[in-house]
């Protein structure tokens, strides 16, 4: 698979697998990848068109409902999931590779920080394929006593057609959330990746029927706005899972609502970095910047607000000016870059413009990474610090390696500020573990770490409350997403 894959995504790759049937997209526009470390194009080729998006559809439409899928027996579609995850597995210096050279993922971290996870996760839906949601795919209730006496079952069944609709910041793992917990629970889809960074997914999708999952089972459409509002409007769609910025994520849903579909929304955030009195600022303020400058700061949980005892704020500076001036920001290529690019010249305008303009508004660079590349989309790690949290750097999702740090008195002032914020995806807490535990209820926030928290956990739901989002995905809520629930009663 390597050698041949990869001089066709070098290339011109096509874009649409409808049923078995691999098509170069025919609608009049081209989508461009561009290796984020050179600004160099690395491949090119037409994008799908409406017409395809819908052929794809009704491709999982009839996969659905002859059953070839859904009505395969749990045990099975198991058994094909790890087998799935085994050539994912397999494959993973190949997926590594790729992401590299189209999202600028470090060549050092690409596979703990993309790859890894993402595998261990598929692992996890194969497992779950077997057993269903708890309890298991039927509940049988108790009893009822009312004025018939009558025994029920609560059935849990597969939604139908998920239509899919992935981010460029972390490609397969948003993959493997969205058609791992559909496949599990026997649903059929339609995936569609983010045109900035479809290689990786369209190698995953060529891996996928190569395994011979039954016909149209899982289709692939790389197209523009056009594309995604077709899948995401039509009638033959049951569920939506969508992850991406919040002003995308308000069109998916209007786009859904018009025929009452399922959404799963994940739509990013302005997370909190709190410091409890007593931390030690040695150990914790390293960990606290590489919260937002990982993969660029392009991660929907970046903790970008931090939230400092006005005693500690000046020591926590000067230890943020150390790390930063020996933090290696550089190619993907490089082994020893920790921070890599950012996606596209346009995002890096975004971001620095938003810097300016905190500055300019009487903000403060307290801390920065003093040299990055000429050459490819980089933006310098930085601490900006002189803003209010109503300042637009503290409530505005950059999606880039830029912090603001704000003093508090109290820790109270701490969590009144966090939940301060239209978003509410995750949070972090340094201290001493009673009382973060106690500010950890306290936060609005679907996701928080106490001291750095652990690895991502396969078996644990992500999502957010207000506008980060709308469900979740991941674990035992993820799968959840993709059953319907039916009650069924008799009279005993």
């Amino acid at each position: 698979m390597e050698g041949e894959l990869l001089a066709e995504l070098g290339s011109a790759p096509r874009s649409c697998l409808i049923g078995t049937d691999w098509q170069e997209g025919d609608a009049d526009v081209t989508i461009s990848v561009i290796d984020p470390s050179t600004g160099k194009e690395v491949a090119s080729f037409a994008a799908a068109s409406v017409r395809q998006a819908q052929e794809a559809v009704h491709s999982a439409r009839a996969a659905f409902d002859d059953g070839r899928w859904s009505d395969e027996h749990p045990s099975a579609r198991s058994k094909w999931l790890h087998k799935l995850a085994d050539a994912f597995d397999a494959a993973a210096p190949l997926f590594a590779q790729l992401l590299v050279t189209e999202i600028g993922s470090p060549v050092g971290l690409v596979r703990g920080a993309q790859v890894d996870g993402a595998i261990e996760l598929l692992r996890w839906f194969a497992d779950a394929a077997a057993t269903g949601p708890r309890p298991g795919f039927e509940e049988i209730l108790p009893t009822h006593y009312g004025s018939v006496r009558s025994r029920s079952i609560l059935r849990y069944e597969p939604v139908g057609v998920a239509a899919a609709i992935t981010a460029y910041n972390f490609p397969l793992l948003l993959l493997i959330r969205k058609l791992g917990a559909a496949l599990a629970a026997g649903c059929s889809i339609v995936v569609m990746p983010s045109p900035r960074a479809p290689l990786s997914t369209i190698a995953f999708v060529r891996l996928v029927q190569e395994l011979d999952l039954p016909t149209g089972t899982v289709n692939l459409v790389v197209g523009g706005p056009d594309v995604g509002e077709r899948i995401t409007t039509h009638p033959q769609v049951d569920l939506v899972t969508f992850t991406g910025s919040r002003s995308v994520g308000e069109a998916v849903m209007k786009q859904a609502a018009r025929g009452i579909k399922r959404v799963i929304l994940e739509l990013g955030g302005k997370s909190a970095n709190i410091v409890l009195p007593g931390s030690d600022l040695d150990v914790i303020v390293r960990p606290s910047l590489m919260r937002f400058s990982v993969n660029a700061g392009q991660g929907c949980g970046a903790t970008t607000r931090t939230f400092v005892l006005r005693d500690d704020y000046d020591a926590y500076v000067a230890t943020a000016r150390r790390v930063f001036d020996g933090l290696t920001v550089g190619s993907a290529y490089d082994p020893a870059t920790v921070v890599g690019p950012l996606i596209r010249a346009e995002q890096r305008s975004f971001v620095q413009q938003h810097i300016d303009r905190a500055v300019a508004n009487g903000g403060t660079v307290e801390a920065i990474v003093p040299a990055v590349p000429d050459e490819g989309f980089f933006v310098a790690p930085q601490l900006i610090g002189g803003v209010t949290n109503e300042s637009v750097i503290a409530q505005t999702e950059l999606f880039g390696p830029v912090g603001a740090i704000m003093a508090v008195d109290s820790v109270d002032e701490a969590v009144t500020l966090a939940n301060q914020s239209s978003f509410g995806l995750n949070a972090n807490i340094w201290g001493p573990l009673p009382t973060a535990l106690d500010v950890a209820r306290r936060l609005r926030t679907g996701n928080v770490t106490i001291n750095g928290g652990g690895a991502t956990r396969p078996d644990a739901p992500w999502g957010g409350y207000r506008e980060s989002g709308i469900g979740r995905e991941g674990g035992e809520a993820g799968l959840r997403e993709f059953f319907e629930l039916k009650h069924i009663q008799w009279p005993t």
